[in-house]
């Protein structure tokens, strides 16, 4: 439909939808899925909202969609009643209304803003951006390197800065005690935040050593001279420190479980063979000192090891390996998670036990070694439409695909084995489509270490999108079925629309 005389003045982007069809309407909302509607009570009641709109359609080109209905016309009138929408009802005479995959979402209530627009129609349902809460409003909040480059250069107050990732659950719980402290501090000290997981802030993240979230960063007078690493401070803790800003302590080593008392054999590379041929019957447990689940097992083990060892007619004997420390035994057993328990039987391994976690459960297996029920199969030898990627063939495989989403993974890691299910069937989804792929890179495997730290792999699971194998976006979406298969069919829609356009200048 074509805007009002008076509304093409204010330059309103044409990728605004103006609806007034129910049918057109409904044919929206069937073949896009991440659609904010503007119902206004007039078309001067729309006039502030589509100008802000115009530049937020212009930010989401290709992922989102944004359609205006002037429910003050005889048409649109109809739409708005068999949507149960009364604009008229809103102080500012129009309402906003989101759309997801085809059905109403939810009403948008977040800050009337571009920044805040953009992100809520990227990530429909991802939590607010941190600028949003009312208590963040001492934070100084950086967008853009150019932005931070600016804040260094003339801030001469010391200043700490909070580099973080939305998604992240230590920021999160930091952020209460970071923007009271901005609070409490103000005038005094800058306290500021910036989001840097997105790709285009890799410089930063290199120059300030990012290697995980939160990454907090003191300065004065524009110099970056210490991380501040207590994540669990309070706003009284931040502010004490401040007083007397200095880098963080060392951390005293941990002592090696082999090097503490305990009645647990303890092997290395040089002893393994000889200690497994010299006992009948040996449980060994590879570990990992950095390992929560391995130290949570270990008194434990350690308690079952202790009964074994006077008992008088002991089932079998209780050894450990590091496995980080001796790499051969690792290799040669294909150890990729912690810990992971062997058996070995008059000098062979019989099986790999996948439940044993507690004294009971140890000493009663024991007592009776039955092999375990099948583990499940890797993910890479079951039957599905994911392409499983190595170093080698990386690039070349990707450039034979238009649209590549990338999962890279490791086996262990418990948020990956949740979105493995939801990958694999947004794969079955596309599996006809010649031009899409969902592939998965597993990072556990020597072969790939080199290959995920190239791409920006600095925790589990990352999603890289490619397009003919080149690096376009982190995917920083839901990772459920619908959040992987929305941002694939957005793609499409796309690619479809490029088709059309160019068979109509035809």
């Amino acid at each position: 439909a074509l805007l009002p005389a008076f509304v093409c003045s204010l330059k309103v982007s044409p990728l605004i939808e103006k609806i007034s069809d129910h049918k057109d309407f409904k044919k929206l909302l069937r073949t896009r899925n991440n659609v904010l509607v503007l119902y206004s009570k007039s078309a001067a009641a729309a006039e502030s909202s589509l100008r802000l709109l115009s530049s937020v359609a212009q930010e989401v080109k290709g992922r989102g969609t944004i359609s205006w209905i002037d429910c003050s016309d005889t048409e649109s009138r109809k739409i708005c009643k068999k949507m149960k929408v009364d604009p008229n009802s809103k102080e500012k005479g129009v309402e906003l209304l989101h759309y997801k995959d085809g059905a109403f979402h939810t009403e948008y209530n977040r800050a009337l803003t571009l920044k805040s627009m953009v992100a809520f129609l990227k990530d429909p349902e991802g939590a607010p951006l941190w600028e949003e809460d009312p208590e963040a409003k001492d934070v100084v909040h950086i967008d853009s390197e150019k932005e931070l480059r600016r804040l260094l250069k003339k801030e001469d107050k010391p200043l700490l800065m909070m580099f973080y990732a939305p998604w992240c659950g230590v920021c999160k719980r930091m952020m209460p005690s970071y923007q009271q402290a901005a609070t409490e501090l103000k005038g005094k000290y800058v306290l500021a935040g910036m989001n840097i997981y997105s790709a285009e802030f890799e410089r930063i993240k290199e120059e300030y050593n990012v290697r995980g979230y939160p990454t907090i960063c003191y300065f004065e007078k524009g110099r970056f001279l210490f991380h501040f690493e207590n994540y669990g401070a309070t706003a009284a803790d931040i502010a004490e420190w401040l007083k007397s800003p200095q880098a963080p302590q060392p951390q005293a080593p941990e002592t090696p479980w082999a090097d503490e008392e305990n009645v647990v054999y303890h092997l290395t590379d040089e002893d393994f063979d000889k200690f497994i041929k010299d006992h009948s019957s040996v449980l060994v447990m590879f570990h990992a000192p950095w390992c929560g689940h391995c130290k949570k097992m270990k008194p434990e083990y350690e308690k079952a090891a202790e009964f074994l060892h006077v008992a008088s007619d002991s089932p079998g004997v209780l050894a450990a390996v590091d496995a980080t420390v001796n790499k051969a035994l690792a290799e040669r057993y294909h150890i990729s998670g912690f810990p992971t328990l062997k058996y070995f039987k008059d000098g062979e391994e019989k099986y790999t036990l996948p439940h044993l976690r507690t004294k009971k459960k140890i000493i009663d297996w024991l007592l009776n070694p039955e092999a375990p029920p099948p583990p499940e199969p890797a993910w890479e030898e079951r039957r599905t439409s994911i392409i499983h990627l190595a170093g080698e063939d990386f690039r070349e495989s990707l450039k034979k695909k238009k649209h590549t989403l990338v999962m890279f993974y490791a086996p262990w890691c418990p948020h990956c084995k949740n979105a493995i299910p939801h990958f694999t069937t947004a794969a079955e989804v596309f599996k006809e489509d010649r031009k899409i792929a969902y592939a998965a890179v597993d990072c556990a495997k020597e072969q790939n270490h080199d290959l995920c730290k190239q791409e920006g792999v600095d925790g589990y699971p990352t999603f890289n999108y490619y397009n003919y194998g080149k690096f376009m976006e982190k995917y920083t979406g839901e990772r459920g079925e619908s959040g992987f298969t929305a941002f694939m069919r957005t793609l499409r829609e796309r690619d479809h629309e490029r088709v059309g356009k160019k068979k109509d200048e035809l």
